[in-house]
């Protein structure tokens, strides 16, 4: 005989008090053969701690909400093996692999084990605080925040890679972001989308007052370090993924760099990032000049962003 199969369900209370999507989902989970758990409205643990995680023989955990809730079910699987699946019934929702009337095959498809893995790439963050003999230790799986505590001052940071000092300067404050990171908060502030199969982190300042203050990218081997300079006029603020956060002393030297541990998305299909990247953010793959052109020049043909009259094709 077969050995229970545990799979956890991530929400939010919300979800589960509006409608009928969570209650429909725990029901084919437990008609495909699932011991179900649910999980929701999970609290923000304390920055430096270790919440935790899911059973060890929970086989996958099933995210119903948006992005912000399959950053919560990170934290419920962080350093372990245990793959998320993200069904999105939030916004943009750019980490889930289906949409709400998708759920019977993303069921399906899950109970038959026909998925790959796609595995995520996480920063490690250290805090020394001022006199510390050891750091503060968190991680993010899109980006780590720094920032001003004092709303009306900026906060005066000193920015390293690889312990060689680049730059200096007042700011709201900065984001480093992993690639998955790369299309939440850091390209708000300007930053570029990076692919999730770039080992990279980039560094993004936020309204830095300083003549050079652009976005940086570094290989995985490096890392990144902002000091708060002891002169600066506030103090800073550290957040990770945008839930575990605490106040920072000037003084105060924060490291970033790639962690050991991956996340582990569950993929249902073997569409690029580049197609979840045109659909998510509806880009306009023809400019409006060539579709102005090309109703003008009557049956041009388009390609590549390019006019092609026709007989030139």
């Amino acid at each position: 005989m077969a050995g229970v199969r545990h799979a956890v369900v991530v929400t939010h209370t919300r979800l589960r008090e509006s409608g009928t999507v969570v209650s429909e989902a725990v029901e084919q989970l437990r008609q495909a053969g699932f011991e179900v758990s649910i999980i929701d409205n999970t609290e923000a643990p304390e920055f430096g701690s270790r919440p935790p995680v899911v059973r060890d023989d929970t086989e996958i955990v099933v995210v119903l909400g948006g992005d912000g809730t399959i950053l919560r079910a990170a934290e419920l699987v962080h350093c372990t093996s245990v793959p998320i699946l993200g069904v999105n019934l939030g916004h943009v929702g750019f980490l889930a692999e289906f949409e709400s009337f998708q759920m019977s095959e993303a069921i399906r498809r899950v109970a038959e084990h026909d998925y790959s893995i796609d595995e995520r790439m996480i920063a490690h963050v250290d805090v020394w605080l001022p006199d510390a003999s050891e750091p503060l230790e968190d991680w993010a799986l899109n980006d780590i925040t720094l920032e001003r505590a004092d709303r009306g001052k900026m906060v005066e940071l000193s920015i390293r890679v690889d312990d060689v000092e680049m730059s200096s300067f007042g700011c709201d404050g900065v984001i480093v972001s992993t690639p998955t990171g790369s299309t939440a908060y850091a390209f708000s502030a300007g930053g570029p989308v990076i692919w999730p199969n770039v080992k990279a982190l980039q560094l993004v300042p936020l309204a830095a007052h300083a003549l050079f203050a652009r976005p940086l990218i570094i290989g995985a081997g490096s890392t990144f370090a902002m000091d708060i300079l002891d002169d600066s006029t506030s103090d800073g603020w550290i957040c990770c993924d945008g839930r575990r956060q605490r106040a920072l002393p000037k003084g105060t030297r924060v490291e970033v760099r790639q962690s050991k541990d991956t996340l582990r998305l569950a993929r249902l299909s073997g569409a690029p990032f580049t197609n979840r990247l045109v659909t998510k953010f509806d880009l306009p793959v023809v400019g409006w000049r060539e579709q102005a052109r090309g109703g003008a020049d009557g049956g041009a043909a388009v390609r590549h962003g390019h006019v092609f009259p026709e007989g030139a094709r």
